[in-house]
Parts: structure tokens; sequence; C-alpha cells
């Protein structure tokens, strides 16, 4: 059994971390209410900007545009989405095991784009085809980062290194509840689907105007996932720093129900030594 001195050394030590846990849940709770709003106000952006997109893909020939047009695929590409730091739970490690067993179950040649520092050391040790990675995103992402990556894909897409690509990201749902998915990116798919509501007069044409949407599309859908992500990891950090201050109390519970019996058993010690010292000096 340890004794006084170990107990209290380990309770000074779990506390110091119970301060860190919740400090830093207090920090990812406040990251959160921030990234949290910024997906909300996102997403009905990326469904209408979607919905126009299906419209025009509908009226014209989708062959006819590079990032719309169906090939045969020789290689696809995933572009897994982590965070750059740990302590959030499984949520870095979710998101990998996804993209793992997509890879597995892949009979086609892949390559992966990792944005994340997680991914990128994950995969490093692994004997998977890595043509680009990125890192520091930050803790809110900015369209103008979105922006570069897309326009990268879009470039990896055209000049056939990938003839698929394909979002590995998580979706935000609440603080505890996040959901890793993978969704296609280029080339663009239509639904299928047409609007028959009313029609629509483009200018110059339905071709042109999908022309300039496609690439603006996919630095939506980039933009989108990198803030669900975002999102989804500090929702996950804020859990798990949460789950950690718990514990930490439980731990300084019993610690400290040990020292006292500890310290019980001391005195009863010393009671019962200087009571045998009195009857022998009778």
């Amino acid at each position: 059994m340890p004794n006084m001195r170990d107990l209290k050394r380990r309770i000074r030590s779990v506390q110091n971390t119970q301060h860190i846990t919740r400090a830093m849940k207090m920090v990812a709770a406040a990251k959160l209410r921030r990234a949290q709003s910024q997906v909300t106000a996102a997403r009905p952006y990326a469904a209408k900007l979607q919905e126009v997109m299906q419209r025009l893909i509908v009226a014209v020939d989708p062959e006819s545009q590079p990032l719309a047009a169906s090939r045969e695929v020789k290689k696809v590409g995933y572009v897994v989405i982590t965070g750059d730091r740990g302590l959030a739970g499984g949520y870095n490690a979710n998101i990998i095991r996804l993209v793992e067993e997509k890879l597995r179950s892949e009979d086609r040649p892949s390559g992966l784009v990792c944005v994340g520092r997680k991914g990128r050391e994950y995969f490093k040790r692994r004997q998977v085809e890595m043509v680009k990675t990125f890192s520091d995103i930050g803790d809110i992402p900015e369209y103008v980062q979105a922006r570069e990556l897309a326009r990268q894909l879009i470039d990896l897409f055209l000049q056939g290194t990938f003839d698929e690509v394909n979002l590995a990201y998580t979706r935000f749902r609440s603080a505890i509840s996040q959901e890793p998915q993978i969704d296609q990116l280029l080339p663009i798919k239509s639904s299928g689907e047409s609007d028959e509501s009313g029609e629509y007069i483009y200018e110059p044409s339905p071709a042109e105007v999908l022309q300039s949407l496609l690439p603006r599309y996919c630095e939506i859908r980039v933009y989108q996932a990198l803030l669900e992500a975002k999102a989804s990891e500090h929702g996950a950090r804020m859990t798990a720093m949460d789950n950690a201050t718990k514990n930490a109390a439980e731990m300084i519970d019993k610690f400290t129900l040990s020292f006292n019996r500890a310290r019980q058993a001391a005195i009863t010690r010393e009671i019962s030594e200087i009571v045998a010292g009195a009857d022998a000096l009778k």
C-alpha cells in the first residue's frame, strides 16, 4: 500500500492535470461556438449552390465540361482531413479508420492528399502514396485556404493524376456526435433530377455559367468540409477534456480516501505504541 507521501504526491499531480483538462475544455468550447456558427451559416449557401449547379448540369451536356465529364478511373484520390493536434478523443482515429477500410476494399490504384498533421504522420508510416500534404489550417479555416486546396485538387484532376477525387472528413452533428464520411468531389455528378417548377433564362448561356460555377462549387465543397471537420474536432476535444476532468475528480476522491485510511492507520498505530509503552512502564 502506498505511503501517505506518495498518495499526497499523486493527488497533487492529478489536481494539476485536472486544471489543465478543465482549461482545455473551456478553450475548446469557445472555439466550438465560433466554428459551429460558421458551419450553420455555410450549409444553406452550399445547398443552394448545389441546387443551381444541378439545374445547370441537367440543362447542358455534362461531357462538355472537364470537371463534370466522366472518364475511365485509372487512379482514385482521397483527401483525408484530420487535425494537427491530438487530445480529441477518437476524432482522428475514426476518420483514419474509415479511410483505411476504404483503401482495403478499393480495387483501383489510389493515392492520398493529407490535410492535417495527424493523418500525414499516420499514413507516412504505411505503404500509401501521398501526393500532397497540407497542415497548419488553424482553428478556424479561412476561405482562401479552401480555395487554394480546391484549385490544387482541380489541377490534379485535370492533369490526370487522379481520375476521381473524394473528400474524407467528419461531418458535425453536435458536440457529442460527429460522423466520418466520404463524398465524391470530382468529377461532379448530376443527380439526374431537373427542376420543372419554372423556366430560367441564363446569360450569357447555361454552358458558360456552368463553366464558371463548377470551380466555385468545388471551392465551397472543400470549404464546407474543412468547417465541418474543425467543428467536429473542437466538439470531440471538448467532450474528451470534459471526460478527462471527471475522471480526474474520481481519481482524486479515490486517492483521498486511501490517504485518509493510511493516516487513520498511522494514528491508530501510534496510539497502540503509546498505550503499549505506558503498560510497559507499570
